[in-house]
């Protein structure tokens, strides 16, 4: 391979800094929608503050629903909501929604996970001390709990950074773009492996990030 690391730089570094505004934007939407909807169905299941049996296998259903749709046929099926939002379906931005919807169910059973390890005992020491409610939430839960939420927020980041790779195949923008127009179609290899490379390392650096934070936070 003879690399033009000036051509690879001007080519790559824009579509860095897409798939890095992708991956910050779907991270913030996630976490708005994702956790609230994972506090729901902790609260809702039947170790929960307030278990509705019915309540909860109607929207555990819906999560899980929204867990099995392969992440390239959701983009595609919610095309008209994308125009419908961001008024494109193609580019960077457009791809924030589907990323979103895709990553929000997946964050939230971790959530629901990252709660039910709790120790119950914790939660009704709250419940004889007068919290209930959003106080438990704000108070014991989410405290507890903030080093697995880190970990999960970890996975979900990770994970979104997949999809928007798988994004870029279809007009997403950003390394995954890249990678497919230029690497594979143009038979530019040398760009496809950088591209590969730069999302590997990535990965690798969020990871890091959040095994750290998580560890530190951790009180055990």
């Amino acid at each position: 391979m003879n690399l033009d690391w000036a051509e690879l730089a001007e080519l790559l570094g824009p579509a860095s800094l897409e798939t890095l505004q992708m991956v910050g934007l779907a991270t913030l939407w996630t976490v708005i929608a994702g956790l609230p909807l994972g506090v729901a169905l902790y609260s809702l299941s039947p170790r929960g503050l307030r278990p509705v049996g019915s309540v909860y296998k109607i929207l555990g259903l819906v999560v899980n629903i929204g867990r099995s749709i392969p992440f390239i046929l959701l983009m595609l099926a919610i095309i008209p909501v994308t125009r419908l939002l961001i008024g494109t379906s193609i580019g960077s931005f457009a791809a924030v929604v589907p990323l979103s919807v895709a990553a929000v169910p997946f964050f939230a059973r971790l959530v629901e996970s990252s709660l039910l390890d709790i120790d119950p005992g914790l939660v009704e020491a709250a419940r004889s001390m007068g919290a209930h409610g959003l106080g438990i939430v704000g108070r014991v839960l989410v405290p507890e709990s903030l080093p697995s939420l880190i970990r999960a927020l970890t996975v979900t980041v990770v994970a979104i950074i997949g999809y928007s790779a798988m994004a870029g195949a279809i007009g997403g923008g950003g390394l995954g773009a890249v990678a497919v127009r230029y690497g594979y179609q143009r038979f530019q290899y040398d760009t496809m492996i950088v591209a590969v490379i730069i999302l590997v390392v990535l990965v690798q650096l969020i990871q890091f990030a959040g095994d750290l934070v998580s560890r530190r936070l951790d009180r055990r």
